[in-house]
């Protein structure tokens, strides 16, 4: 009875850990390719997992930070699904490249076009985006997940500190350090550039050094020349001489 007591235990012990973990692995996430660093662009992609058994996920909408606006938001086409980028008005116009900008990506919406995402698998939705803003070290994004039996879950709730997470926890994306050798590749023009004049410096003082050993080859070979015509001269005379 006691064995049995103890399995049956064990048993609810481990669905309860089971029922307990499974939210903390279908939630949607969102992750940088590489780095995300602060000022510069950087392609995300938002993970979405199917966590019905019965159902299948049909939409997807990632409402964008209102704090922390992003002018340039493009989407990479998916098979199977369509995609709309909303865009809102700025209360505050931001400059970019020098120009000033009054709207920005407020809402990016995928709706699936076949089966959606399947029971048992998940989807990923890839952006680029940028220019990352300077002033904070992560953003947060709010998500809907649509289920084809008209279920939407909202992960739409922020991750507190020093607290538990969340039952419906937002995607949040932490923001790197900003590159120190300047954005969007500023610095690799700068080295080959400087790469570049090194090239031509070296080939110059090739040049130059090769025009100096030519120089000195010739001066050698008009020695030589000049001295064997002497010799030859000398000789010539001693035989007029001795005839």
């Amino acid at each position: 009875m006691k064995a049995t007591r103890i399995a049956a235990a064990g048993v609810a012990a481990a669905s309860a850990v089971l029922v307990l973990s499974a939210p903390a692995f279908a939630h949607v996430s969102v992750q940088p390719e590489g780095e995300a660093a602060k000022g510069d662009y950087a392609t995300v992609n938002f993970k979405v997992p199917n966590e019905r058994d019965d159902a299948s996920t049909t939409k997807l909408e990632v409402s964008f930070p209102a704090d922390h606006p992003l002018a340039s938001v493009m989407p990479q086409p998916i098979d199977g699904w369509s995609v709309k980028v909303t865009k809102s008005k700025l209360a505050k116009p931001l400059t970019l490249h020098g120009e000033k900008i009054d709207e920005a990506v407020s809402k990016v919406t995928w709706t699936a076009t076949g089966k959606g995402i399947e029971p048992g698998f998940f989807q990923k939705f890839p952006l680029s985006i940028g220019a990352l803003p300077e002033d904070t070290d992560e953003l947060v994004f709010k998500a809907l997940q649509t289920y084809d039996n008209k279920e939407v879950v909202r992960w739409i709730e922020p991750q507190k500190k020093g607290q538990e997470e969340p039952e419906n926890p937002a995607p949040v994306l932490a923001l790197s350090a900003a590159s120190t050798g300047g954005h969007h590749g500023s610095s690799t023009a700068e080295d080959a550039s400087d790469t570049s004049e090194s090239a031509a410096d070296s080939s110059t003082e090739a040049s130059a050094d090769s025009s100096d050993t030519t120089a000195r080859v010739l001066g050698v070979v008009g020695i030589v020349v000049g001295v064997a015509g002497v010799a030859y001269g000398v000789l010539a005379g001693r035989r007029r001489t001795s005839a």
